[in-house]
């Protein structure tokens, strides 16, 4: 007679509690069968939850998975901010340059020799944001960085004087994405790919270069006046083209990925990356709100000590945090607008309470 041998494999209760507080956290944030977002929450280098929620298309039903493809919005720029940085400490460029180095054909030359590259990577070069996306959102829906980017080249008078204050620009990283394709003579995104994706593994993670992927990514959605899901991303939202602000596709699983690869130095050297998680000192800031961002990353420190970078285009939206001293990493990714401010802080106190 064959004797069978059982194995009961028992799961600490706390463990169970902790998963069921996870799931119960974001289930109530998105809805089986809608348009929904991935998240993966990580203590102490170890995966604390993963998980994906709704659905990547409304057409085929294809549900969210932790390896989904997003767009990240502007978390794209940290991805050029690291190829700037690259290239100063090759010594190939100096953050100190000025935009006449790179574009000589500035209708106000003065104007371009005063703001610096280091300007553009910390949103205080003053430059407006002249761009007519509203009048001309044919041309945007298909404008690249060079487009998105030549309406700044015209500019007459500044905002304020470079490094005194913050303005948020999007075509100030179409502008860092070209002055990398002038130095390597390759496009930003492969250089990107070649300097960053390689080395940290990221292999199904992409970078638009004008159209849309065909393939293999969520499309984001809002809820229209009548309640229905409409979609609005690339050939429907104008800038989706101009990559530099926000061009990069990727997972929540990527980009732990990507953030292990920058704290293990493995495209950059320890040294260029700390400068770029340290606030940038400008002794004549002016501005009535302190300054809080490195070389494109946001550091808050109110509360606590936090890194980081949000995103939002079309229906994307997404946020990226990194607590140091917690030795927390949160990445939510979503393709349809959710409270992300508000999903971060319940996330954070659920990690932090866990053993």
């Amino acid at each position: 007679m064959k004797r069978f041998l059982f194995l009961a494999v028992f799961v600490p209760a706390g463990l169970v509690a902790q998963q069921t507080q996870q799931n119960s956290l974001f289930q109530s944030y998105f809805k089986p069968g809608e348009p929904g977002g991935a998240v993966l929450l990580v203590k102490d280098n170890k995966m604390i939850y993963q998980h994906g929620f709704g659905i990547a298309d409304i057409n085929t039903k294809e549900p969210i998975t932790t390896k989904t493809l997003f767009n990240i919005g502007s978390i794209s720029k940290t991805f050029v901010a690291y190829g700037i940085l690259n290239l100063a400490r090759e010594g190939k460029l100096s953050l100190e340059d000025d935009l006449y180095k790179y574009f000589p054909d500035f209708k106000n030359p003065a104007i371009a020799k005063k703001v610096k590259l280091y300007h553009l990577l910390t949103h205080t070069s003053g430059i407006p944001d002249s761009r007519r996306v509203d009048e001309q959102r044919e041309f945007y829906l298909t404008a690249k960085d060079a487009e998105n980017f030549a309406p700044l080249r015209q500019t007459d008078t500044l905002q304020f004087e470079p490094g005194t204050k913050y303005k948020y620009s999007n075509p100030a990283f179409n502008g860092l994405a070209l002055v990398i394709e002038k130095i390597t003579g390759k496009k930003w995104q492969e250089y990107i790919k070649q300097l960053i994706f390689q080395p940290a593994g990221m292999k199904t993670s992409t970078i638009t270069d004008g159209p849309h992927p065909e393939s293999g990514v969520s499309h984001a959605y809002f809820v229209n006046d009548k309640k229905q899901f409409e979609e609005l991303d690339y050939g429907e939202e104008p800038t989706f083209a101009a990559a530099g602000n926000g061009g990069v596709w990727s997972s929540v699983e990527e980009l732990w990925k990507y953030e292990q690869a920058i704290q293990q130095h493995k495209f950059l050297s320890e040294e260029w990356i700390k400068r770029s998680r340290t606030v940038y000192p400008f002794p004549q800031w002016q501005d009535s709100i302190a300054q809080r961002l490195g070389l494109s990353w946001f550091i808050n420190t109110n509360p606590r000590l936090m890194i980081g970078h949000t995103g939002s285009q079309g229906g994307f939206i997404s946020d990226y945090c990194w607590w140091p001293e917690e030795k927390i990493f949160y990445v939510l990714l979503c393709n349809i607008p959710k409270p992300i401010q508000e999903i971060r802080g319940k996330a954070f106190e659920l990690v932090k309470s866990v053993n």
